[in-house]
């Protein structure tokens, strides 16, 4: 049985409502960040959920990684995004090849 984390995000402070993801502050550096941990492996899935208030990460990875790797986000620093909680995951059904 795998172990995965389940890492939801939330707009913070900082979050401008009007604009669209793109148009954040600082999106490219943090889509770099982004992308740089999925090809580590570290992020496995991810993505907006219900109204795209909420982001889930699904992380194979610790908690202190995860907190450390995301404490580097621009986004993260400048209070765009902050973390809601980290809760492991177990996998017991995967229809993914």
């Amino acid at each position: 049985m795998t172990v995965l984390q389940a890492v939801t995000i939330g707009h913070g402070s900082a979050w401008e409502q009007s604009k669209p993801l793109e148009e954040q502050e600082m999106w490219p550096e943090h889509a770099d960040l982004m992308d740089a941990l999925v090809e580590e492996g570290l992020i496995v899935l991810g993505g907006p959920i219900g109204d795209g208030h909420t982001v889930l990460l699904v992380f194979d990875a610790e908690p202190d990684t995860i907190r450390e790797r995301l404490a580097t986000d621009p986004w993260h620093e400048r209070d765009l995004l902050y973390i809601e909680q980290i809760e492991p995951w177990q996998i017991r059904l995967d229809g993914r090849h």
